[in-house]
């Protein structure tokens, strides 16, 4: 395994990750329960956690293929600038569930300002980690590039 298919291999960790934990977090305040609130909240701290080297195989994954024929700079840099939204996004978020967590210790209700706040965000940053995807896809999938209509002309 190199580094551009570990980078490729992790990356539906977050993606999905964000998902899940999401509806999760919905069904943990639908259900009024504490306990699947601070489950999704700690999963949420460990996102962030492992979020952040995943990152950093992107970087790695460029270097090993700088060189190569078919890459296309001009797809890689609005990838990995939608990747670092992304992480902060998925950094902030786990900030946000890390200070739930804190608030909530010893017994202690969750305060719904910081599950609706971790769960807005996490929506937001599962947008920003589609987008990040869908970018990184068109760096090797011609197909799913955007395409310039000539019909018409």
């Amino acid at each position: 395994m190199n580094w551009t298919h570990l980078h490729l291999a992790l990356n539906h960790i977050p993606v999905l990750g964000t998902l899940f934990l999401a509806l999760l977090l919905f069904a943990g305040w639908f259900k009024e329960s504490r306990d699947i609130q601070r489950m999704a909240f700690c999963w949420m701290v460990s996102l962030m956690v492992i979020s952040i080297p995943i990152k950093f195989t992107g970087d790695f994954a460029h270097e090993q293929n700088a060189e190569s024929p078919w890459l296309i700079e001009s797809y890689v840099t609005p990838h990995e600038q939608a990747a670092d939204q992304a992480t902060t996004g998925i950094f902030l978020s786990g900030i946000l569930a890390a200070v739930a967590l804190f608030k909530s210790r010893a017994g202690k209700e969750v305060p719904p300002w910081t599950t609706w706040a971790t769960l807005f965000l996490a929506i937001i940053t599962f947008g920003l980690m589609v987008r990040a995807a869908n970018l990184g896809g068109q760096i090797r999938h011609t197909e799913i590039r955007p395409t310039i209509s000539l019909e018409g002309q």
